[in-house]
């Protein structure tokens, strides 16, 4: 069974988001994306972005709670440092 969590957060550049979170870990796992939407496989987990209109939805999948929260918190700490400019903070739902 997969697990999944969700947060959408408001922005005008959700491109450069996706850009920047794509690029920073393409240098070590496996990685797709162009301005619409992103792709990061990690070893524990995936994660998806798309952008639109009115800002970025990220997902996160992994197979057990453990990988699903560590998941959240690789994801979460890394577009909280890129967007700092904004203060833009992640808040996940199930």
């Amino acid at each position: 069974m997969t697990l999944t969590s969700s947060a959408f957060v408001s922005t005008d550049s959700p491109a450069r988001y996706i850009s920047r979170l794509c690029k920073h870990f393409a240098h070590k796992i496996p990685v797709s994306f162009d301005e619409q939407q992103g792709r990061i496989e990690f070893e524990f987990g995936l994660a998806l972005l798309q952008a639109s209109e009115t800002g970025l939805q990220l997902s996160v999948q992994a197979e057990t709670a453990e990988q699903l929260e560590r998941l959240k918190g690789v994801v979460a700490s890394h577009f909280e440092r890129f967007a700092w400019k904004e203060a833009l903070t992640l808040d996940w739902s199930e």
